[in-house]
């Protein structure tokens, strides 16, 4: 935690950073880190740095061993499915590569998530798929597209923990974090396509009459137009 003196968010600040460094590879694989120098660079206490860094190796990206010190850790242990890895991967010079793989993901779970959605989602659910179609729509044609981004999330979630298996409903963080990439590094027209729209609603109408088939088709139209859309961007 901060010392006493220091901004509660300073911790959070200097973990962003770090994320940011290791994730772009400016502090590269195997890269020994020395506490006195990232105090020196950061202009923060001891306290502070450990904290960064212990939330760091619980993520896997460093790891400490006694007579060597901090260690960038190689990507592959990584916990790559971590909201926070993937926000810095995103803000970083491999942005579209991450989205690229995060989109990849999306294809295979997704249509998926729609089809057992079909035949498990509670009539709790069906109503915020819907709910969150109409919000869309409004927030769609008035163009803000923050409130398009909240309609959108809580429609994705929702369709995942619908689909009644845990595994794909604790992955809503990730196609979170997919659309907030999407908005907030500008890769989204400045309105929404209708025709995306008309797709969710297409999902939804299908969840809630049980027909797997139409739901996973139509997903896969919503997943296969944010691929277009990615690859329409020219990300680097």
């Amino acid at each position: 935690m901060a010392g006493s003196g220091e901004p509660a968010g300073l911790h959070g600040s200097v973990l962003d950073r770090l994320g940011v460094l290791i994730t772009s590879g400016e502090l590269a694989p195997g890269l020994v880190l020395r506490i006195e120098e990232l105090e020196s660079r950061f202009g923060v206490s001891r306290s502070v740095v450990r904290e960064a860094i212990r939330v760091l190796e619980s993520m896997g990206m460093v790891s400490s061993r006694r007579r060597v010190g901090v260690t960038v850790a190689p990507r592959e242990r990584w916990n790559l499915f971590d909201p926070r890895i993937i926000g810095w991967r995103l803000d970083g010079a491999g942005r579209g590569e991450q989205l690229r793989s995060l989109n990849e993901l999306r294809r295979g779970v997704e249509p998926v998530a729609a089809a057992l959605a079909a035949r498990r989602a509670t009539p709790e659910q069906c109503g915020v798929l819907t709910g969150a179609v109409m919000q869309m729509a409004v927030h769609g044609r008035s163009g803000d597209l923050e409130a398009y981004l909240e309609a959108d999330t809580a429609f994705h979630r929702t369709l995942l923990e619908a689909s009644g298996n845990e595994m794909l409903g604790a992955l809503g963080d990730v196609v979170a974090a997919v659309l907030a990439g999407r908005t907030h590094h500008h890769l989204m027209p400045p309105r929404p396509e209708p025709q995306a729209i008309r797709w969710h609603a297409e999902v939804a109408q299908a969840v809630q009459a049980g027909d797997a088939a139409e739901a996973e088709r139509a997903m896969r139209d919503i997943v296969a137009e944010a691929t277009r859309a990615l690859s329409a961007g020219g990300q680097d």
